[in-house]
């Protein structure tokens, strides 16, 4: 692949020909490349451009398109069977603005559009970007810059434009006709990664519900596509009075059917609500501490939840590789389980009809006791990524409330420049690696002190019978002392208020609290029980 540098008329004239530049340390006009390896924040480029300058190098870089460099070169992120078949070549094209970044922000985030084509089963062959104050209402990139980017289309032999951007349906059809291939824009090859992914039935539906939702104001047609379905005589014999008119497009029809999709799809994910419910009300019951696992995609969740609990389950290097929440177990020092609730990874710009249609899913980050937030070291820009999460929790209710640990991923990949500058800039964050270990016991140990402590302090008999609700008890609380008794189990524990409701009510009373008397019928033994476990909690809590 071609790479152009770019420098400005001032340095070009001072060259001579033998004259060569170092990309690297060329710092006056040369293109820094996208796979540059360090962050905004952890570099602190200084200094702002003036009004003035941004007008000269707009006009200057209008003249030229700017090539991506080293996009072929990215490592596969994940492997699959459609790489065996010849792959869709696809060229990226973005636009940016000093307004609204930095050069460096505009290739991070086109490096990341090649990460998520080529997991969409991609190839990507080149990308090229444009610098001006906004994008061309018409065809994004101008009607001139459109017809180089069709030349180089025409060159790699591509089938498809990616735009990093949310087009609207004109500009995308504008951009078609002029460079006489398919384009798609960013959300749409989010969708398709998600629909590539979804294995259950829930992530199905919420997946189809997102496509529907964007493509939905996106439909158009041509020729008799456009035409209007006949009524009267030429809609056959049963047409009949009343049936006569222009009747609806094929393109209204085809709206109405995605509608009425829609609506099927929404009630269906509705349906499906009770079930999860009942698993999240499970937890609930028996007092289940619960730790949701979030972070920016393929920054590791699964890779560290997996050594968190200790659990084998398969984890793999793709963008969006997690879509159903996975919940796992794990034991503390103490004997007490709780669980990891892996869930999906955001992405920057995170389409809305995904936050929409995964809302159901993502109400289990509201429902858990804290927040493990998961983010790659290693990536250019770990800091961005935070404030890419930190965007999609704030639209979830209940999630402010819960304590937050931060913890950066992958530091087998980083040099010890930028581990010492992480540790500054988030000094109360934990660095880990779930690849060697590393940090791993600190961050398990730190996090089971952070759990929900049992609040109930219950001294009981419960009758033998009572097997599966000890177990319960060992399992989620704290066990100070159990007696065999020849008529029952004498336990004394530290429950949480489910568990001491179910110990009040399954208890039986003591031998010698028993004996004859209205006053000590059963109504009142269950009351002087249940209030010499609240006055326990009280007592401790004082």
């Amino acid at each position: 692949m071609t790479t152009i540098n770019t420098f400005d008329d001032d340095t070009r004239d001072g060259m001579s020909d033998d004259d060569t530049f170092d990309e690297d340390t060329f710092e006056g006009g040369t293109r820094r490349g996208v796979l540059a390896d360090r962050s905004d924040v952890l570099l602190e480029d200084g200094g702002a451009d003036g009004a003035g300058d941004e007008i000269w190098r707009e006009r200057a870089s209008r003249n030229e398109l700017k090539h991506v460099a080293g996009l072929g070169e990215l490592e596969d992120v994940t492997e699959v069977e459609y790489r065996k078949v010849r792959l869709e070549r696809v060229v990226l094209v973005g636009v940016w603005s000093s307004r609204t970044g930095t050069l460096r922000d505009a290739e991070e985030s086109m490096r990341e559009l090649a990460a998520l084509a080529q997991t969409a089963g991609a190839e990507v062959c080149d990308a090229v970007l444009q610098q001006r104050s906004r994008p061309d209402p018409a065809t994004y990139v101008g009607a001139g810059k459109a017809k180089e980017v069709a030349d180089i289309v025409a060159v790699n032999e591509a089938d498809t434009i990616i735009v990093d951007d949310d087009l609207p349906p004109s500009q995308r059809r504008a951009l078609e006709d002029a460079t006489k291939v398919k384009v798609v824009d960013r959300t749409a090859v989010i969708l398709d990664i998600f629909a590539q992914h979804a294995t259950s039935r829930e992530g199905k539906a919420q997946v189809e519900l997102a496509q529907l939702q964007y493509m939905l104001p996106r439909l158009r047609g041509w020729g008799a596509a456009l035409s209007r379905q006949a009524g009267g005589r030429a809609a056959g014999a049963d047409g009949g009075i009343g049936s006569r008119g222009p009747g609806e497009t094929k393109i209204e029809l085809d709206r109405r059917v995605i509608r009425t999709r829609i609506a099927h799809l929404r009630r269906q994910i509705a349906q499906m609500a009770p079930s999860r419910e009942v698993k999240r009300g499970s937890r609930r019951k028996y007092g289940l501490p619960t730790i949701a696992v979030v972070g920016y995609t393929n920054a590791g969740k699964s890779s560290l939840t997996n050594r968190l609990t200790g659990s084998a389950e398969l984890v793999e290097n793709a963008l969006f590789a997690t879509l159903d929440t996975a919940v796992r177990r794990a034991r503390a020092k103490d004997g007490r389980l709780y669980a990891y609730v892996d869930t999906v990874g955001f992405v920057r710009r995170l389409p809305t009809q995904l936050v929409e249609a995964f809302k159901s899913t993502l109400e289990e980050i509201a429902d858990a006791d804290l927040i493990l937030h998961v983010v790659d070291a290693s990536h250019p820009d770990p800091f961005g990524q935070i404030d890419a999460v930190n965007d999609v929790l704030r639209t979830i209710d209940g999630v402010d409330r819960l304590p937050v640990v931060t913890v950066f991923n992958k530091t087998d990949l980083i040099d010890d420049v930028t581990r010492e500058r992480l540790s500054q800039l988030a000094p109360d964050a934990f660095l880990v690696s779930s690849a060697s270990g590393e940090g791993v016991d600190a961050l398990r140990a730190h996090v089971e002190g952070m759990l929900p402590k049992p609040n109930v302090h219950v001294e009981a008999l419960l009758p033998y019978t009572s097997g599966s609700l000890l177990s319960k008890i060992r399992e989620y609380g704290n066990v100070e002392s159990v007696e065999y008794r020849d008529d029952g189990v004498m336990l004394e524990a530290d429950v949480d208020e489910h568990l001491a409701a179910q110990v009040i009510e399954q208890s039986i009373a003591d031998a010698h609290d028993a004996h004859d008397g209205g006053a000590d019928d059963a109504g009142e033994r269950d009351f002087d029980r249940a209030a010499r476990a609240m006055l326990k909690r009280d007592e401790r809590h004082a």
